[in-house]
């Protein structure tokens, strides 16, 4: 089970999101907890009004929403009473079990999942913390449910085989309304799950699915203003389709609302450095071939690595996706030694190496074997031009030098 948390602002915008998705028959609404009528005597003002006399209570409270979604392996086929149970219990454990809350199944989706909408201001007037909930309560319920209720554990290779896809260009640039829904989709599991202090880190994991948060250019009014947009890419990385503006969207994850993010996740990422530290150090004691295969090295322990070129396709920097603990660090946030230009020239150096044994080879030929050379990237790339060399200058000096001509003593 994968647990998703978004605190919010507005109780109508909450609803609104759930109560259209039963409008357009992909939700149904299972159950209401802790209000006055029935489920069925009520319509949506109803709902509305409830919650809103809580949040009233505490008008120095700046968030006042819960709402969470809970996701299922597909293979897991669970009735409308068990996804009741595991709500109601997944809301007792986070603290939230004495308050008013919703829950509806949605079925907009590839594997069964719920949405749960509270407010954190109770009866009292008294405000529950909601500060790292998601790292600490929720994590913690969400391991005890997948015990008590023998559900697929989210570290499970099955349930990480049934990870959101990237987004199918072709399919989606067909209306607005499917292109929203498709960035949606990818919007709520990386925000809510990774962890990345910029805006180049975000869109490092993004591009993954094909999507992208773009400001436009630096001269631009909506740069200027501090504005934001989302868009599909294609398989080159073009921006395709309609520029979304990120307050059309449910989260409305604005620059401000990313921005609070960056502030939050810096102290989160720092236990997993060191982990993603020795990766990469590891993968480059194996002296791989070229970037190429040092991108396949880190593959293997699950971390993406996301090239970063700039014009002409020169390389400028990389970036460090690690997926099993979901945290983003740029290559010079890690250290020197982790940055672009560091790495690249670990490769440039075994080309050296390997020029070296060329030249001896046919120097001093032994079975007149030829050697065949491959360029230096896979995905030819180039790189920096202020560190281009010839590989000629790699060769030793004592190779490079031309033989003085000895100059013969006449005999006497």
């Amino acid at each position: 089970m994968v647990a998703r948390i978004n605190a919010g602002k507005s109780i109508a915008k909450a609803l609104n999101y759930n109560e259209q998705k039963v409008q357009q028959g992909a939700a149904q609404i299972l159950s209401a907890s802790g209000f006055i009528k029935t489920l069925a005597d009520m319509n949506f003002y109803d709902k509305q009004q409830f919650f809103e006399r809580h949040t009233s209570l505490n008008h120095q409270a700046t968030t006042n929403v819960l709402h969470v979604s809970l996701n299922f392996d597909p293979s897991e086929k669970l009735d409308d009473d068990k996804m009741i149970a595991i709500a109601n219990d997944y809301m007792k454990r986070i603290g939230f079990g004495d308050q008013p809350y919703l829950v509806y199944r949605h079925k907009d989706a590839g594997h069964p999942h719920l949405h749960v909408v509270s407010t954190n201001i109770k009866s009292t007037g008294e405000r529950i913390s909601m500060h790292r909930i998601g790292a600490n309560q929720s994590e913690k319920a969400r391991k005890e449910i997948e015990v008590a209720f023998k559900l697929v554990k989210a570290e499970s290779k099955k349930m990480q085989s049934a990870a959101l896809a990237p987004i199918n260009a072709t399919r989606v640039l067909r209306g607005k309304s499917e292109i929203k829904q498709a960035i949606s989709n990818v919007l709520m599991q990386v925000l809510n799950q990774y962890k990345f202090t910029s805006l180049p880190e975000l869109n490092a994991v993004l591009g993954l699915y094909n999507v992208t948060a773009d400001r436009g250019d630096k001269d631009s009014k909506m740069y200027k203003s501090n504005g934001l947009v989302y868009r599909v890419l294609d398989e080159k990385g073009n921006k395709i389709g309609t520029p979304l503006k990120a307050s059309l969207f449910y989260m409305k994850p604005t620059l401000k609302f990313l921005e609070q993010k960056f502030t939050d996740n810096e102290e989160l990422k720092i236990p997993f450095k060191k982990k993603i530290q020795t990766a990469i150090a590891w993968a480059l004691h194996k002296s791989p071939a070229d970037v190429g295969a040092f991108v396949n090295a880190l593959e293997k322990e699950n971390i993406s690595v996301v090239i970063r070129m700039g014009k002409q396709d020169v390389i400028y920097g990389l970036t460090y996706i690690d997926h099993k603990n979901k945290v983003v660090f740029n290559g010079s946030d890690l250290g020197k030694e982790f940055s672009a230009k560091a790495v690249l020239e670990n490769f440039r150096q075994d080309l050296a190496v390997k020029e070296e044994e060329k030249i001896s080879e046919k120097l001093n030929p032994t079975n007149g074997k030829e050697i065949i050379w491959s360029k230096l990237l896979d995905f030819d790339l180039k790189l920096p031009e202020a560190e281009t060399t010839p590989l000629a200058n790699f060769i030793p000096y004592a190779l490079r030098k031309k033989k003085k001509s000895k100059k013969r003593r006449m005999k006497m």
